[in-house]
């Protein structure tokens, strides 16, 4: 073997490193278990906050090698949210508004129309939004000029009035493109400081997404506050009870005689007048603005004084309560700092105070907004304060949060958390003056049009230097002063996708992957040592090697281990063995020859390179094309599966042979055959040219049937396709699948939705199609709440949801379209390098028939067994079934292809219809021996894998059989009949190649 010592050199530095970056797992693991020891009491209780309280401190003492357990817990080898439990989301970057600030919120009908018109479009296309608005203004208006609209001050220098549409175009993409990276910029920042253990945030290329996972969080509200906020953060003056109170009752006269002359119609309950209830640390106007500096600046407020000036307010707003009557006595009530409403009828208000006629009897420069938290009041309702904030001639703010230089969240002189603030010399300046032009009055602070305090100012501020309070807990003023110091979002975002998974799903997770991981490899080991004796057993080794470099690469690379990530693993048990099958059945051929030992391994390995090499690269094509256009789930397989290909070549070929080396030179003897292995295969005879029309026939018959199937029922198709939201409940008893439906229908407003038993009897999956189309918050709430109304009957059982999962409308079209590319693009990529391998077109056209017909049997059949009423989900994962099947189909044909070539170059005259027969038989035994490694392999997966890789290991199992026959009786069959041959009258040629086989 030339250049053994590099070779052992590379192992040891390779295995050095793995068991460095895997060691951090070891420690992680042994302070978990310290903690969890700490924290059981003598009944085996463990109590969870002392077990945090324990690990909390440890955060920063030194665990290994002077690393903190803080150090340590971001180099482990992470677990991904299937197996940890945590939260899964894609956001976009809303472009409707970035064009609409460029066009200084033009009012221009056709431009309004051309955005609605360009949204329509996007639910249906792939092209950029610039483009698809592009296109809906040259419907709406062909002979327009976007110059007119967008040639203002903002663009100065990029858009002037003779501009053409096109260049206007390529200036909004710029700034689109601009404001993406800046949002990506900003979430990383606000992620960074959110205090979760390895997150991942990504932009996908070529959209305007940013994908982020969350391991471990357990608080989903919070992450979606702290993604999805604007941080459009702003100063304003506020109206004084008595300035606002006469239009209020002149409102409040023309909406009662709006309902006595019955064009209101709305439902006034009465039930808003129950008493908020307002202890000292919810007065919203009591230290809620203070100096974060000592000296002079922090004597600006007094808190005695606010306290006053709050009785003022409060007196002052029941007199205007009083003064009114009807409608709006109905819908407010009287809160500590002024007046609010029920958190119920704010909505009612919104309502009525947008009206045109209520609008126009209000100053121009007066707007309402809501407090941000809810006051709790008596019978558990919650109110929340209304404040009449005071708008500029230009509608701005006196002041916004881009002159902050830094936000931190600190305690006031009560212990009550803030958020301490930093102004930058102009804020400082502004700051000063508007507090200076306030005196006695309030001013609100406000962030995406919610109030956070609204103090009443006690004297100038100077210096920049200020705080925000207003009833806090440490998480909320933590989350508000990351989003301050990140900055402004340059546009709304909104999620797209989402996945929350809990971590008792995420336990039983790791149960099923240990298990179909520790259960695969048995199989595979028995297997080898059974069939090739000491050589099988040098196999295991070599394969025990893999599975530790895979596990080590992935920590030293920083990624997750994710469920099909172990689905990865047990795939490539079973992939690699196909490395050393390849080797052996070349050794035994040799060996069958009278040659001598060191010739046999020499020969052995030399001889099965090639096709070793062809079937890992075209494997690795595979896994690459998945890694680029597959997300969450399906890129964590990706990574597994490419590094599994790496780590495997170089086990198989290289580590194994040092192995078989040192064995016979050790040992002066070594067997690759067992009595198992010389009683199988022998005598094989098969004419493949000869069933090659039944073979047609019958895959014909089977897609043609699953396409029948598909038109009558359907292709049952996940939320990742069609979009809409699943959860996953449990109860505590089995509960029929189509009775929890049958509840739930109703609350769903008959919407599409399918419940099935998921992985035990007292556990359903439930997926709706209702509001698939909005992807706001309030809708998420919404099915959400439905769900758990429908699920009321069922309270006695303790209905729980594990997890949730939401995939709007356009983003489940971008998966179809890239999942549909990728498959594409995998077979063309196979297609060009076999093509380059074997210098003929037409084993590249085989190969990928072969593909191609693989992937269809494997559809047809989900969709013929759908039809029968048994039904597995055709999603991103399933895709992902799809595309290693391709990797391992071509893997198996690439094999039988080398041996054609090798005949092809031995017997120069013999025919291509004489040579295909005796190359499939002599790697007859390699093929039948690694699909049943590998078929038993999934099967074990999919018997103890779980229900989230039920339809993986389906359609694995579907794909295997599929691949080895496709291999054997599609692909050569289509050599034979497209290459032509010019030796079709060399029998005697033919017989040698077969006499060569024999």
């Amino acid at each position: 073997m030339r250049n053994k010592s590099l070779i052992i050199g590379l192992t040891v530095i390779v295995s050095a490193l793995c068991l460095y970056f895997l060691s951090f797992s070891f420690v992680a693991g042994s302070v978990q278990s310290d903690a969890e020891a700490y924290a059981t009491d003598a009944q085996g209780n463990v109590d969870l906050a002392k077990k945090q309280t324990y690990l909390d401190s440890m955060w920063k003492e030194p665990v290994f090698m002077g690393m903190t357990y803080q150090e340590v817990k971001e180099k482990e080898l992470g677990l991904g949210l299937d197996l940890r439990g945590g939260m899964h989301v894609v956001l976009e970057v809303s472009p409707v508004e970035i064009i609409k600030s460029m066009s200084g919120n033009s009012k221009d009908p056709n431009f309004l129309k051309a955005l609605d018109r360009a949204q329509e479009l996007q639910r249906n296309s792939q092209e950029k939004f610039t483009t698809l608005f592009a296109q809906a203004y040259r419907e709406i208006e062909p002979n327009g000029r976007l110059s007119r609209i967008f040639s203002n001050t903002a663009n100065r220098g990029k858009i002037s009035y003779e501009s053409s549409n096109e260049e206007v175009v390529d200036v909004i993409q710029t700034e689109v493109d601009a404001a993406i990276e800046r949002s990506f910029n900003i979430l990383r920042t606000r992620i960074d400081r959110f205090g979760v253990t390895q997150p991942n945030i990504q932009r996908l290329k070529g959209t305007g997404r940013i994908q982020i996972e969350l391991p471990g969080v357990d608080n989903p509200d919070r992450v979606r506050n702290l993604l999805q906020g604007m941080a459009n953060l702003e100063f304003w003056e506020v109206w004084t009870p008595q300035e606002f109170n006469p239009y209020l009752m002149q409102v409040g006269q023309h909406l009662d005689e709006q309902q006595r002359l019955g064009k209101l119609n709305l439902n006034l309950r009465g039930a808003a007048k129950a008493t908020p209830q307002a202890p000292v640390a919810q007065d919203s106007t009591d230290d809620v603005l203070a100096q974060a500096a000592a000296g002079t600046d922090s004597a600006a407020v007094a808190a005695n004084a606010q306290t006053d000036s709050a009785a003022a307010l409060a007196s002052a707003d029941t007199a205007t309560l009083d003064q009114q009557g009807g409608v709006l006595t109905s819908l407010f009530t009287l809160m500590p700092g002024g007046i609010g409403a029920n958190v119920r009828d704010t909505a009612t208000i919104n309502e009525l105070f947008s009206r045109p006629d209520v609008r126009g009897m209000l100053p121009n420069n007066m707007k309402f907004l809501w407090g941000v938290k809810p006051i709790a009041g008596d019978g558990g309702q919650e109110f929340v304060e209304m404040y009449a904030i005071k708008r500029g001639r230009d509608g701005k703010a006196p002041l916004s949060g881009d002159v902050i230089n830094d936000a931190r969240q600190d305690f006031d002189q009560h212990g009550r958390p803030e958020i301490s603030m930093t102004m930058n010399p102009t804020g400082a300046r502004k700051w000063a003056r508007l507090t200076g032009d306030n005196v006695g009055r309030q001013v609100a602070i406000v962030l995406d049009n919610y109030v956070y305090s609204a103090p009443v100012v006690q004297g100038e501020i100077t210096g920049g230097n200020s705080s925000i309070s207003g009833n806090f807990t440490i998480d909320e003023a933590q989350d508000l002063a990351n989003i301050l110091k990140a900055g402004k979002m340059p546009a709304p975002t909104r999620i797209v996708e989402e996945a929350i998974v809990g971590p008792s799903l995420g336990q039983e997770a790791i149960n099923q992957g240990l298990i179909s991981t520790v259960a695969g490899l048995l199989i595979v080991v028995i297997f080898m040592i059974a069939y090739y004796a000491r050589g099988g057993f040098i196999a295991d080794l070599a394969l025990l090697f893999n599975i530790f470099f895979i596990l080590g690469v992935l920590a030293q690379f920083g990624a997750a281990l994710t469920l099909p990530g172990i689905a990865g693993i047990v795939l490539t048990l079973g992939m690699a063995v196909d490395a050393n099958v390849l080797i052996f059945e070349r050794m035994r051929e040799e060996a069958a020859k009278g040659r001598s030992m060191r010739e046999i391994i020499d020969a052995g390995y030399d001889k099965a390179f090639s096709s070793i090499f062809d079937a890992n690269v075209t494997t690795f094509i595979v896994g690459f094309i998945l890694y680029f256009f597959g997300s969450g789930p399906v890129k964590g397989f990706a990574i597994t599966l490419m590094i599994g290909i790496v780590t495997s070549f170089f086990t198989s070929v290289f580590i194994s042979r040092l192995l078989i080396e040192r064995t016979f030179k050790k040992a002066g003897k070594l067997s690759f055959s067992s009595s198992l292995a010389d009683k199988m295969f022998r005598n094989v005879k098969f004419d493949v040219m000869k069933i090659k029309k039944p073979a047609y026939a019958f895959s014909l018959t089977v897609i043609a049937f699953g396409f029948i199937a598909m038109a009558i029922k359907g292709p049952n198709l996940g939320i990742d396709f069609t979009g809409g939201r699943s959860y996953i409940v449990e109860f505590d008893q089995a509960v029929p699948a189509s009775d929890v439906r049958a509840s739930l229908l109703d609350d769903f407003q008959q919407a599409g939705t399918e419940v099935k038993t998921f992985g035990a009897s007292n556990r359903v999956k439930v997926i709706t199609s209702w509001h698939a189309d909005d992807e706001s918050t309030e809708a998420d709430q919404q099915v959400r709440t439905a769900l758990e109304q429908g699920l009321q009957q069922y309270s006695e059982l303790n209905p729980q949801i594990l997890s949730s999962s939401k995939v709007g409308a356009s983003m489940a079209d971008d998966i179809q379209n890239t999942a549909l590319i990728a498959v594409l693009l995998a077979l063309a990529g196979i297609f060009i390098y076999v093509m380059l391998r074997f210098r003929k077109w037409q084993f590249s056209l085989g190969g990928v028939i072969a593909l191609l017909h693989d992937a269809l049997m494997i559809l047809s059949v989900f969709a013929i067994l759908h039809l029968f009423g048994i039904s597995y989900e055709m999603d991103q994962v399933f895709i992902a079934a799809v595309l290693t099947i391709i990797g391992f189909s071509i893997n198996d044909t690439v094999v039988i292809f080398d041996r054609i070539r090798e005949y092809m170059s031995d017997n120069p005259r013999a025919s291509i219809r004489d040579i295909v027969n005796p190359a499939l038989i002599s790697t007859f035994s390699r093929t039948i021996i690694t699909s049943l490694t590998l078929f038993l392999v999934v099967v074990i997966l999919f018997l103890f894998g779980g229900e989230v890789l039920r339809g993986f290991s389906l359609a694995m199992l579907i794909g295997v059989l599929a691949g080895t026959y496709s291999s054997l009786f599609i692909a050569s069959p289509i050599v034979v009949d497209t290459i032509r041959d010019e030796n079709t009258a060399q029998p005697v040629a033919s017989q040698q190649v077969a006499q060569k086989v024999r």
